[in-house]
């Protein structure tokens, strides 16, 4: 009978982390809707059923994929945070974040709205979704809460809150620049510059 510490132990295997790889490589050169098991299977040199087998869906696998990315983002965003001494260095480091997070083409913000349009049908992948938020806006919050400790910035409400606004913002000008190519991001930059420093600052 397999336990959940024995699929997790699966999915840190090597063949695992070719097929998210694989995965992850075929959105970005096909988008989601082409990256089919029989492709990512071939991409990763593994049957399909090994796909089957350790995912299940094609759903589970972009959860699987979200994760790692996830995980990297919180890794290499962190330590930009980590290193800011001013709060428009802090500011700068988020815009930085979310002009690579765009330039990536068919990547992380694609997947995340597939995951978020499987999930209205599978609460179990929304909340899935809704735990890698979570997990990131827990470390970025503890961040901002040692920044605030330092003298960097004053938080003007509770460091939770402004990351899920600061994450809110970011994904809805995501999804304009998406679905409209005449959305003009450097006409309200200067807008959201504005708020992000009210939220970071009580002068």
């Amino acid at each position: 009978m397999e336990t959940a510490g024995t699929r997790e132990r699966a999915l840190s295997s090597d063949k695992a982390r070719l097929i998210v790889e694989a995965m992850r490589e075929s959105v970005g050169e096909v988008g989601i809707a082409g990256s089919t098991f029989e492709r990512v299977s071939d991409k990763a040199g593994v049957s399909r059923g090994l796909l089957h087998y350790y995912f299940g869906s094609k759903e589970r696998l972009l959860v699987e994929v979200i994760r790692r990315d996830t995980e990297i983002r919180i890794s290499e965003f962190g330590s930009e945070l980590e290193a800011a001494n001013s709060v428009d260095e802090l500011i700068g480091a988020f815009f930085g974040m979310f002009e690579r997070t765009m330039s990536e083409g068919q990547g992380y913000v694609y997947m995340v709205s597939e995951l978020f349009v499987a999930g209205r049908h599978s609460p179990e992948l929304a909340g899935e979704l809704g735990e890698l938020y979570r997990t990131a806006r827990d470390a970025f919050a503890a961040i901002l809460e040692r920044k605030q400790a330092e003298g960097v910035i004053k938080l003007r409400f509770d460091a939770d809150a402004v990351l899920a606004y600061l994450f809110a913002a970011g994904d809805g000008a995501a999804v304009q620049m998406l679905t409209d190519p005449s959305y003009d991001i450097e006409a309200s930059t200067g807008i959201s510059y504005g708020v992000a420093r009210f939220l970071l600052t009580t002068d």
